[in-house]
Formats: C-alpha cells, sequence, structure tokens
C-alpha cells in the first residue's frame, strides 16, 4: 500500500465504502462504472492512464468477506470481479504475470470450468487465465500421461471422470472441474461486493 494512502486513513479513518463504481475485467482491465453504466449493468469505460492503473494495481486488497477493493486514499472502492480476483497471463520473460504486473506465486491448484475458464491458485491469489492465452497453455493439460486435444479437453469437460493434470515444470497438478456458478463459494471470493447489513 502506497505511503500517501496510509497517511490519509490514519488522517480520516470512517469515510464511507464506495460500491458499484470499479469492475474488473475478465481480461485483467479496471473499469470505471458511472451510474448509466450501473443502471444499464454496462462493463463501464476501460481505464488507460498509467499512472491511475499503476495506483488501483498498488493498493488492491481484500477484505475478511472475501470483497476486492481498492483503497482509494482513506475510502475502500469495492471492485465488481467479472471473473477472478485476478487475471493471469503468459509473459516471455517472467511466466505467469498477473494483471497487476507481479508475478504469479507458486501454482497450488489449477481448476477449470464448463465454460472453459482456467483458474490457477498460489498462496492468496486466485487468477482467471486471460482466455487470449488458451491456446498457449492448452498442451500445459494432460489426459492419461499425453497432451490432451479439443475434442477430448470438450469431453472431459462434459464428464469429468478420467484424471486430467496441468503441467508445470517437473510438476503435474490434478485439474479440478468447478461449475463457474461455484467458484466464488469455492475459492472464497464474492464477485459483486454490498455494504454489510
Amino acid at each position: 500500500m502506497d505511503d500517501i494512502v496510509k497517511q490519509a486513513l490514519a488522517k480520516w479513518p470512517d469515510v464511507p465504502n464506495c460500491y458499484g463504481w470499479l469492475a474488473l475485467d475478465a481480461r485483467g482491465h479496471w473499469r470505471m462504472r458511472d451510474e448509466r453504466a450501473q443502471h444499464l449493468d454496462l462493463p463501464g469505460d476501460k481505464l488507460t492512464n498509467p499512472a491511475l492503473v499503476g495506483f488501483i494495481n498498488r493498493n488492491y486488497a481484500a477484505d475478511e468477506r472475501g470483497c476486492w477493493y481498492f483503497q482509494n486514499g482513506p475510502q475502500r472502492v469495492y471492485v465488481q470481479l467479472q471473473a477472478a480476483p485476478y487475471i493471469v497471463r503468459t509473459d516471455p520473460a517472467a511466466g505467469w504475470l498477473l494483471h497487476t504486473g507481479a508475478a504469479m506465486p507458486a501454482i497450488e491448484a489449477v481448476a477449470l470450468t464448463e465454460t472453459g475458464a482456467l483458474l490457477l491458485v498460489g498462496e492468496d491469489v486466485i487468477a482467471q487465465l486471460d482466455d487470449r492465452d488458451f491456446a498457449q497453455v492448452l498442451p500445459r493439460l494432460h489426459l492419461h500421461g499425453a497432451p490432451v486435444g479439443d475434442d477430448a479437453l470438450l469431453a472431459w469437460l462434459d464428464a469429468p471422470g478420467a484424471r486430467l493434470t496441468f503441467a508445470d515444470g517437473e510438476r503435474h497438478i490434478d485439474v479440478e472441474r468447478v461449475a463457474a456458478d461455484r467458484l466464488q463459494q469455492r475459492f472464497g471470493f464474492v464477485s459483486v461486493p454490498s455494504s454489510p447489513a
């Protein structure tokens, strides 16, 4: 967390939280959701200012409920998550890179939904793979010890029975099939935070 944010928190500890105005899309873009976007359930405008995006990335955290927020000075701006708390991409130099610019921690678990969303979990990071990188990552998925083909993967998604693994260097991590509508419960995050009663 930036020092200026810590100072603002100390000076104004009781600023009300903000809900609905900021979102993280499935490709790792921050989106500002004005009143119109909120009313019409639109994604909002993509933030492109590098200084603002960097500030949000550095001050992004979760509360005890599993709700993610951006600490904007003394105010928590809660984030609507289209996919997961983090979006991960492949990077030729860094390997796995989160939308915040940080490296993905060592992968401890892998999940795949019936819709083809791949999630990587490590330490306190739950990250969905940017869908544009799925073709590049597909050879890491193995059935019966060999890379899985498209048809075999689709069959597994319909009826997971055989052991599907994710190759991470020399390790092969079992892939868990999780229903898309159960991801929040399974991994303990809240997609649409609201004010506690």
